[in-house]
This record gives structure tokens, sequence and C-alpha cells, in this order.
């Protein structure tokens, strides 16, 4: 094959097509528990995440609803992932050993929000959220119906596999996934470029920057314990039970159970059967969706 510029679009052309039809077969699962929130800066700060606001009875002046002092702020990072083709493949016509290349370039580029927003679900039992402590943690500051400080937890420990409980059912969900630029094909092509002349190598890759972070602890239950109907109930009962700040009631209704592939017996065992071990009736069937996740195996 000679090279040159028609040669050249139309490689390009094939090998896009090829990332895209990636892009498109890939089945993501990070909105089930991250909002996308549009980012047009460096970074965004989410100070507001310290106040869920509500309605109160309209005595005396309006009581204006303002942000928190928490400087929570979520900073974009980038991304990337090249593939290079030597140029006598090009030459020798040798290019269809490429095209599942770009086909797994497409689907690992859609499924990279899946590895960093589960990613960090995971670690959110070492990782601050906004309020200064871990995203799982034993005592989060709360203020309490009398003014006195108190502590909330939304984690029980363990030392086994995570396990999550959440509540996706609010304008905010757990998780945050920030998008500021969207994922890109481009390519360095050009037979007069730096990388053919001195590698005899044509570059195509693609780039987006983005991050994840944490919104509401309240809505979410980390458990490294054993899965099983009493823990389960346990973190229902405590997200049901959340209140914020001078013990009112936030309204949490868990409803996604989060489990990793090996977990996936004894959650579909809690959410689905109709009896439990010991043959009586399983209260918990349909309490809630299971989502299978392998980003946290």
């Amino acid at each position: 094959m000679l090279i040159n510029t028609p040669n050249l679009e139309a490689i390009r052309v094939g090998f896009n097509t090829a990332y895209k039809r990636g892009l498109g077969q890939a089945e993501t699962q990070y909105t089930r528990i991250a909002t996308v929130v549009p980012s047009s800066t460096r970074e965004s700060r989410y100070g507001w995440l310290g106040k869920m606001p509500n309605m109160r009875e309209w005595l005396g002046p309006r009581l204006i609803q303002g942000l928190a002092e928490h400087d929570y702020a979520i900073k974009n990072k980038d991304f990337e992932l090249t593939i290079g083709v030597d140029r006598n493949d090009i030459k020798d016509d040798n290019l269809g050993i490429y095209e599942p290349m770009f086909v797994e370039m497409g689907e690992s580029t859609a499924a990279h929000p899946d590895l960093l927003t589960f990613g960090a679900l995971a670690g959110g039992f070492a990782t601050e959220c906004y309020d200064g402590q871990y995203f799982f943690d034993t005592d989060h500051p709360v203020i309490n119906e009398d003014g006195s400080m108190g502590t909330v937890a939304n984690t029980d420990g363990g030392s086994g596999a995570p396990w999550f409980l959440l509540s996706t059912n609010r304008s905010l969900k757990p998780m945050i996934f920030q998008d500021r630029e969207k994922p890109m094909f481009v390519a360095k092509d050009n037979p007069k470029d730096h990388n053919v002349f001195m590698n005899k190598e044509f570059v195509y890759g693609t780039d987006a920057r983005y991050n994840v972070g944490y919104g509401f602890w309240q809505m979410a239950w980390g458990s490294k314990q054993t899965l099983n109907a009493t823990r389960y109930a346990a973190a229902r009962a405590a997200l049901r039970g959340m209140k914020g700040d001078h013990g009112r009631p936030l309204g949490i209704k868990p409803n996604l159970l989060v489990v990793p592939p090996s977990m996936e017996q004894a959650a579909l065992e809690l959410l689905n059967a109709e009896r439990d071990a010991a043959g009586a009736t399983n209260v918990w069937k349909g309490t809630a969706e299971l989502l299978i996740v392998p980003w946290l195996a």
C-alpha cells in the first residue's frame, strides 16, 4: 500500500470506526451510582454538600440556605490510551491485525469511568469526603436536635470483600462523576511527523478529562462484613434512619445492593429467594435491585 494522503485518511477512518464500535458495545454501570456533573474548569467545588435543604415553617424572616463551610473540590484529571502502528504494516497492507486493538481501545475507553467510579467507591473506607471523614466511617459529625455535636456511622467495618447498599433515587447519587472533556479520537499520521521519522510509527489514540468524587455519605452504606440477612437488615435500618443536622429525617430509601462477582450467590439468595436457609419467609426479597460489578473483584 502506498503511504499517501488518501490512503492514510482511509486508514484513520477505519481505525476510528473500529474504536467507535468498541465504545458502543461496552456496557457501563457507573451512572447507576454516580451523578454526572458537567465541568467547565480545572476543578469544581462542592461546598453545598454540607447542607441538605429542607422546608420549614415560616416564622419570622426567611432562613437562607447557603453553602456550608466545607471546601470539597474535585480536580479533573487527564487520561489517554495510545496505539502505535508500524509503518511497514501499512506498506505491507497488514492492517487487519490492528482492528481488534482499536475495538478494544473503544471498549476500554467506555469502561474507564466504571473502573474509576467503582474503584473510588471501594476506596471510600480510606478516602475523605466533604466533611473531612472517610466516605465510609463510624464518626461523621452531625448537629443533634439539641444543638450538641454527635456522630453517625455509615459502615459496620469488617475485613472481607466490600459490599454496598445505596440510595440512588434522589437528584444526587452517592458518587459524583465530573465530566470535563469527553473521549476524543486523535491521530498523528502525517508522514512528516516526528514519530514517523524517528520510529517509523503512526500513532492513534484517545484522550479525555474527568474525575470522580463523593456525594452525600448519608446515601451509602459500606461493609466488609459477611453479606447476610442480619448485616443487610442493619444497613437498611441505618440508611432509612439517617438524619441531618438538628435531627431532621432525610427520608433515605436504599434501593441498590452493589456486590462483587464473588458475592453473587449470596446476594441473589438474599434478594430473590422466597425463603431463607431456615425455611422461613424471606422478608428481604425484592427490597433492593442487585448490581454485580466486575470492577469490585
